[in-house]
C-alpha cells in the first residue's frame, strides 16, 4: 500500500494525465455522452417512502392489513364551512362538479350531500332499500336546499366525521381514486391535471374557496414542488459557488474551469442514477446540487495549491506536475472520508437512505477523479497565471484571521480548552432536551396551499392521517357476531376519547344506522340492536344482501367477514403522541380482545411513519459510530499512532454535540431529514482534520521535527484551501434552506453550522490538542514510516526523484 500511493505513484499519474491530456478529454467526454442517454431512464418517484425494512413486523402487519382490505390511501377530500354552498345556483354548479369528477376513469366512487344515498324501511318486502337524500328535481328550491343542509347535519350520524362536522359546520366530498393507480404516475398527472382544473374553475367562477385535502392529493403536489427546487438548488448552488469562486481567486477562467468540471458532475449524477435504476425522492433530488457543493471544495484545493506552487517556482509544468504528486493521496483520502459519511446511510437496512447514501458515494468519487483529471489538463492549455490571480495567498484579511487563530493556539490554549468544555457542557444538555418527530407532514411546504389545506382538514374534522385497526375473529362471520360488534363498540369509545383522534368509523356504524333505520330514520335509535331487536334488524340485512355476489361492506369486513376494520384520524401534529396513543388502544384493546381468540393489529400510515422515525434514529447512530471507526482506522493507518486517533476524532466530534445542543435549545425535533445532517457534517468536517494532519507531518519532516514549528508552518500552506473550502461547503449547504420543505431547511442550516463549527475546531482545538501532547505525538519513528504515504511530499523529495528520472 505504501508503494502504491507514494511519491512514485502519484509522479506516474501525473505524467500519464499530462501526457495523455487530449485522450482523458475524449474519454471524458464519451462517458459524458453516454451518461446523458441514462437521463432518459431518470423517474420520479410514485410510492410514499417507507423507513423501516420490509421484513421488520411493522411492515408485516401493515401489509396484511392492505392484503386484506387494499391500499388505504386513495381517499380525496374536498370540503368548505361557506354557506353560499347550499344556494340553488351554487349547488347546483357543486352537483355538475361532483358528476364531472365521477365521471374521471380515474375515479372509483364519490361520496357527495348530492349523490347520498340513505337507507329506507320497506315494511312490505321486509328489507333496506337504498334511497337518494336529495330531490334532484327541488334543487332549485333555497328553502329545500336548506332543510336538505339541517337534516344531514341532525339526522344522519352515520356519516358524521366522514361528510360533515355538525359543531364546526364543515361539510365534505369523499372522493376515492381507484386503488390500482395511487402508486402509479397516472395518480400524479390526474391529480395534478383534470382533477385540479375542475376545482379551480369551480372556485374562479362561483368564488367559494374549496379545501382538498387526503393522501393521494398531499403525495401529487408534495412531489411536484420537490421537482420544482430540482432545478431552483442547481441554479442557486451554481450562482453562489461560483461568486465565492471568483472572489477567492479573481479569476475568470479559473472560475469557469471550476463550473465545468461541478457541471459535468451533475450531468454524471443525473446519468448514474438513470442507469442504476434509481427513482428521485426527496433525497435524492438533493445529489446533483451535492455534487457542486462537494466539487467546488475540491476544486478550490487543487487550484490553489497549483498556485502556490507556481507562487514558489513560477514553472507551470512543475506546478502542475506537483499539484498531483504533493497533494494526490491527500485528496482522495479526504474524499474517502466524505464518501464513508454518506456511505453511513447504506448500512441503515432502508432503501430510500441506502439509495441516496449508494448514489452519494459514487458521485463523490466521480467528482473527484474530474478534478484530478481536468484541472491540470485545463490548466495546461491556458496561460500561466499572473500576479492577480496569485493575490489571494497574501490577503491581509487572510493574514489578520490566521495571525489570530496562531495566537490563540500560541498563548491561550487553556482559553480554548475551556470554551470547548463549556460548548460541550452546552451540547449534552441540549440532547436532553431534543424530541422525536414522528410526523408525515412537518417536512411538508408549510407556504404552500396544499398544507393550508391540510390544518383546514385537521381543525374540521381532526386529521387526514389514517390510523387503522384490524380485528381478526379467526372464525367466518365472527367479526359480524354481536358479541364482538359490542367488544367494537367499546374500543371506538376509548378511541373517541382520546381528543387527537377523530370519530371512528367501522361496521358497527352500520350495524347502529342499520337500526335506526328500523325505527324510521330516527337518529335517538343510532346504536346498537339490542338480542331482541337483532333478530328482527338481522332479517331485513340478509334480505338487502340477497342475491349480491359482491361483499356490500368491503370496507370494513373482510370478504369472508372474519375480520373487521376501524379506521380513524389522527392530526398529524400530535405524531410525538402516537406512543401514547397506541398504548391506549393496545391497552383496551387486549382486555376486550384476548390474544388466544383475536389477533388485533395497530397499523396505517402514520403509525407506520412514527415507527420508522424511532428504527432510522437506532440505525443511524449505529452508522454515525461506523463512520468514526471507520475514520480512525484511516488515522491509525497514516500515523500509526492511537494517540493521534483520538485528537483526530475531537476535534469532529465536539460540532456535532454542539449542533445536537442548539437543535434541543431551538426545539428542532430529531426526523428523517435532521438525522442526516450528523453523517454528512462529520464525513465533511474529517477533510480537514486529514488535510491538517497530513500538512502537519510534512511540516515535521521539514522542521527537523520541532513540534511547534510544524504546527504554525502547517496554518501558512493548508490553513487557507481549509478556510475556502469551509466557507464555500457553510454557503453551499445553506443553497438548501431556499427550500419550502422544513426537513430540507433543517438539513441545509444544521450541515452548514456544523461544518463552520468543525472549520474553527479544526483550526483551533485540533493544534492546540496537537501542541498539548507533543511530548506523546513526537514519535518521529512513527511518522517516518507511516502505514499508507498519504502525506504531501517535499520539494526536495520530488526533486530528488525527478534528478533520478532524468
Amino acid at each position: 500500500m505504501k508503494k502504491l500511493l507514494g511519491i512514485g505513484f502519484w509522479e506516474l499519474i501525473a505524467r500519464i494525465i499530462l501526457r495523455n491530456r487530449l485522450a482523458f478529454i475524449v474519454a471524458i467526454v464519451a462517458i459524458t455522452t453516454l451518461l446523458a442517454m441514462q437521463w432518459k431512464n431518470i423517474r420520479f418517484s410514485n410510492t410514499e417512502a417507507n423507513l423501516i425494512p420490509a421484513d421488520d413486523q411493522v411492515n408485516v402487519d401493515y401489509n396484511k392489513f392492505l392484503k386484506v382490505f387494499g391500499e388505504e390511501g386513495n381517499l380525496v377530500v374536498v370540503g368548505t364551512k361557506d354557506p353560499k354552498l347550499f344556494t340553488p345556483k351554487i349547488f347546483k354548479a357543486y352537483v355538475e362538479l361532483m358528476r364531472k369528477i365521477a365521471k374521471d376513469p380515474e375515479v372509483g366512487l364519490v361520496l357527495s350531500v348530492d349523490n347520498l344515498k340513505v337507507l329506507q324501511k320497506n315494511e312490505a318486502k321486509e328489507t333496506f332499500e337504498m334511497v337518494p337524500f336529495v330531490d334532484q328535481t327541488k334543487l332549485g328550491d333555497a328553502l329545500y336546499l336548506q332543510s336538505v343542509r339541517q337534516n344531514l347535519l341532525q339526522k344522519l350520524p352515520f356519516y358524521s366525521g366522514l361528510l360533515y362536522n355538525k359543531h364546526k359546520n364543515a361539510v365534505r366530498s369523499a372522493i376515492y381514486l381507484k386503488k390500482n393507480i395511487v402508486n402509479t404516475k397516472a395518480r400524479k398527472e390526474y391529480i395534478l391535471g383534470r382533477f385540479t382544473d375542475h376545482i379551480k374553475t369551480f372556485e374562479n367562477t362561483y368564488h367559494i374557496d374549496l379545501r382538498v385535502s387526503g393522501m393521494p392529493y398531499i403525495r401529487s403536489y408534495n412531489s411536484k414542488t420537490i421537482t420544482d427546487e430540482i432545478g431552483l438548488f442547481i441554479g442557486a448552488a451554481l450562482l453562489i459557488t461560483s461568486l465565492l469562486f471568483f472572489f477567492f481567486f479573481r479569476s475568470f477562467r479559473a472560475t469557469l474551469i471550476a463550473l465545468v468540471i461541478v457541471v459535468v458532475g451533475v450531468m454524471w449524477s443525473f446519468g448514474i442514477m438513470g442507469a442504476i435504476g434509481y427513482e428521485i425522492t426527496v433525497l435524492t433530488a438533493l445529489v446533483p446540487t451535492l455534487m457542486i457543493v462537494i466539487g467546488i471544495p475540491n476544486c478550490i484545493f487543487f487550484i490553489n495549491k497549483y498556485h502556490q506552487e507556481y507562487y514558489k517556482h513560477a514553472n507551470k509544468a512543475k506546478a502542475l506536475q506537483r499539484v498531483i504528486t504533493k497533494t494526490g493521496t491527500a485528496t482522495l483520502m479526504t474524499n474517502i472520508t466524505t464518501a464513508v459519511g454518506f456511505a453511513t446511510f447504506i448500512a441503515t437496512n432502508n432503501v430510500l437512505l441506502q439509495e441516496f447514501g449508494v448514489l452519494t458515494t459514487i458521485n463523490i468519487i466521480a467528482v473527484y477523479v474530474l478534478s484530478l483529471l481536468l484541472i491540470p489538463i485545463f490548466f495546461s492549455y491556458i496561460p500561466a497565471p499572473i500576479p492577480r490571480h496569485l493575490g489571494h495567498l497574501e490577503r491581509k484579511y487572510l493574514t489578520g484571521f490566521f495571525v489570530w487563530i496562531v495566537n490563540t493556539v500560541k498563548y491561550n490554549r487553556l482559553s480554548v480548552y475551556g470554551i470547548a468544555l463549556i460548548l460541550l457542557i452546552f451540547g449534552i444538555i441540549g440532547i436532553y432536551k431534543i424530541k422525536i418527530s414522528g410526523s408525515i407532514i412537518e417536512d411538508m411546504p408549510k407556504k404552500t396551499d396544499f398544507f393550508t389545506d391540510i390544518r383546514f382538514f385537521e381543525n374540521e374534522f381532526d386529521g387526514v392521517m389514517p390510523l387503522e385497526i384490524m380485528i381478526d375473529t379467526k372464525k367466518k362471520n365472527g367479526a359480524l357476531k354481536m358479541s364482538n360488534l359490542r367488544r367494537m363498540e367499546e374500543l371506538e369509545e376509548t378511541i373517541t376519547d382520546i381528543p387527537e383522534l377523530s370519530q371512528p368509523l367501522s361496521i358497527v356504524s352500520v350495524a347502529k344506522y342499520a337500526k335506526q333505520t328500523y325505527y324510521n330514520g330516527n337518529p335517538e335509535y343510532y346504536q346498537l340492536p339490542t338480542a331482541q331487536e337483532e333478530l328482527f334488524i338481522a332479517k331485513y340485512i340478509k334480505n338487502t344482501i340477497k342475491g349480491k355476489n359482491e361483499n356490500s361492506f368491503k370496507s370494513y369486513l373482510s370478504d369472508d367477514q372474519s375480520v373487521a376494520r376501524i379506521t380513524t384520524f389522527i392530526k398529524d401534529e400530535n405524531g410525538e403522541k402516537m406512543p401514547w396513543i397506541e398504548k391506549q388502544i393496545r391497552q383496551k384493546a387486549d382486555k376486550l380482545f384476548p390474544n388466544e381468540r383475536y389477533n388485533v393489529i395497530i397499523t396505517g400510515r402514520s403509525s407506520v411513519f412514527q415507527k420508522g422515525t424511532n428504527y432510522l434514529l437506532d440505525n443511524l447512530l449505529s452508522s454515525l459510530l461506523f463512520a468514526f471507526f471507520v475514520t480512525g482506522g484511516l488515522v491509525a493507518l497514516m500515523f500509526r499512532s492511537f494517540k493521534m486517533v483520538l485528537v483526530s476524532i475531537i476535534p469532529n466530534l465536539l460540532p456535532l454535540l454542539m449542533t445536537a445542543g442548539l437543535m434541543g435549545f431551538l426545539g428542532i425535533p430529531l426526523k428523517p431529514s435532521t438525522l442526516l445532517v450528523f453523517g454528512i457534517a462529520f464525513g465533511m468536517s474529517v477533510d480537514d482534520t486529514l488535510r491538517f494532519l497530513a500538512q502537519y507531518r510534512l511540516e515535521l519532516s521539514r522542521n527537523d521535527w520541532k513540534i511547534k514549528k510544524a504546527v504554525f508552518a502547517t496554518f501558512d500552506d493548508a490553513g487557507i484551501s481549509m478556510f475556502y473550502t469551509s466557507i464555500v461547503l457553510f454557503f453551499g449547504f445553506s443553497v438548501f434552506m431556499l427550500s419550502s420543505f422544513g426537513g430540507t431547511i433543517a438539513l441545509g442550516g444544521l450541515v452548514a453550522i456544523t461544518l463552520c463549527f468543525g472549520m474553527l475546531s479544526n483550526l483551533v482545538l485540533l493544534p492546540s490538542l496537537v501542541l498539548s501532547l507533543n511530548k506523546s505525538l513526537a514519535n518521529k519513528q512513527e511518522f517516518l514510516e507511516p502505514t499508507i504515504a498519504i502525506l504531501e511530499h517535499t520539494d526536495e523529495e520530488l526533486d530528488a526523484l525527478e534528478e533520478t528520472k532524468n
